[in-house]
């Protein structure tokens, strides 16, 4: 029922209540108390039926009164409205909700326990709001959670553990936010995930992304769908879709580690040792960590090489290795012409022996018959 009728049933006189009874109406009047129970708690600004309170697109700056929704409510819309904060108690008392929905809003911090009594929460839309940092704490205890959409926010980075607890999650956006890397071991526990989109963000396709490259590809593999990573990082890259490049152009890694104390700053799952030259990625992530945890590289501003590098490499061993190719194909040539005339020159030599042989004769013979005159 919608709020007018909520309103007509809790504005009935006690006459009339007192007439229905006495004309034997006792049914309609059950009906009527089930009607009231229902629209008791939802608040003025919401639409509300047995499963769906709708507070979508009411210019909403705070959360309405939602602890006495309707018993059994299993969808909340929140979309299209004005809020930019929430207090932690939002959701209290609403274990029974399936969907929420608070996308198009103005969002910029949520509280590190604002989901924790959603035990049965299975989608949950952040779309489109101004987040740009995510507790590490924020979905903890949403086991039941199967999609979840960040898409559309200023998120930069997404802190190790966030997604721990999300074994179920089976859809993910992660489009249209500035995250420019990903480590691999926050997606590892997305065991069941089949669905990711990464477009529209910044990729830098250094080192820090090489592990997390595996991982999709690993997802691929599985018969996971991921959407285009283009990168804007190398100059030698831009406009190319990560899950083409060669992994052979990420071998130029293995020997960073190595010169970082063999990947010592590595974590778990093989992500890269590193960040990028600046500290930028922990100060906005929500990971707090102090400076002696930090790998070594990160606190001497390591700044890993250019794949450029390795496409030079590439290239100059191409010429290198052509060049004495074809310097080996011409000796080789050469030493065949030379061996034919060699072999050409002793078939003529051949030839001419027995005609220098008759003229030798002939002298002989000369020289007898001079000698005799004499």
């Amino acid at each position: 029922p919608g709020n007018g009728l909520c309103q007509l049933f809790q504005t009935l006189s006690c006459t009339s209540v007192f007439f229905f009874f006495h004309t034997g109406l006792i049914g309609v009047l059950s009906v009527c108390a089930t009607l009231l129970q229902l629209c008791a708690g939802c608040p003025s600004e919401c639409v509300c039926n047995s499963l769906e309170a709708n507070c979508s697109g009411r210019s909403l700056v705070s959360v309405p009164a939602l602890t006495f929704l309707p018993e059994g409510t299993h969808t909340l819309l929140l979309a299209i409205n004005g809020l930019s904060s929430l207090p932690v108690s939002a959701f209290a008392n609403l274990s029974t909700l399936e969907t929420l929905d608070l996308s198009n809003n103005y969002l910029d911090n949520l509280p590190s326990r604002l989901f924790h009594e959603l035990s049965n929460l299975s989608d949950l839309s952040l779309r489109n709001n101004s987040l740009t940092v995510l507790d590490r704490e924020l979905f903890r205890g949403l086991t039941h959670l199967r999609r979840l959409d960040l898409s559309l926010n200023g998120l930069a980075a997404v802190p190790l553990g966030l997604l721990d607890e999300l074994q179920g999650l089976t859809w993910l956006s992660l489009a249209g936010n500035r995250l420019h890397a990903l480590e691999r071991a926050t997606f590892e526990p997305l065991t069941n995930l089949q669905h990711l989109e990464l477009g529209m963000n910044p990729w830098e396709c250094d080192c820090n992304l090489r592990d997390f490259k595996h991982w999709m590809e690993w997802l691929i593999y599985r018969g996971g769908n991921v959407d285009a990573v283009e990168c804007t990082l190398p100059k030698d890259l831009r406009g190319r879709d990560i899950r083409g490049v060669p992994v052979e152009m990420f071998n130029y890694c293995l020997q960073l580690e190595d010169e970082n104390g063999g990947g010592a700053g590595s974590t778990k799952g093989g992500s890269p040792p590193c960040f990028r030259g600046t500290a930028t990625p922990w100060s906005e992530g929500a990971v707090v960590r102090t400076e002696a945890e930090l790998p070594d590289c990160v606190k001497q501003r390591y700044r890993p090489v250019s794949v450029r590098r390795a496409i030079g490499t590439v290239v100059i061993a191409g010429v290198v290795c052509g060049i004495v190719c074809i310097m080996m194909v011409a000796a080789a040539a050469y030493g065949c012409i030379y061996a034919s005339l060699m072999a050409k020159y002793q078939r003529e030599l051949k030839k001419r022996q027995p005609l220098m042989g008759d003229a030798e004769a002939e002298a002989d013979a000369e020289e007898k018959q001079i000698s005799s005159v004499a």
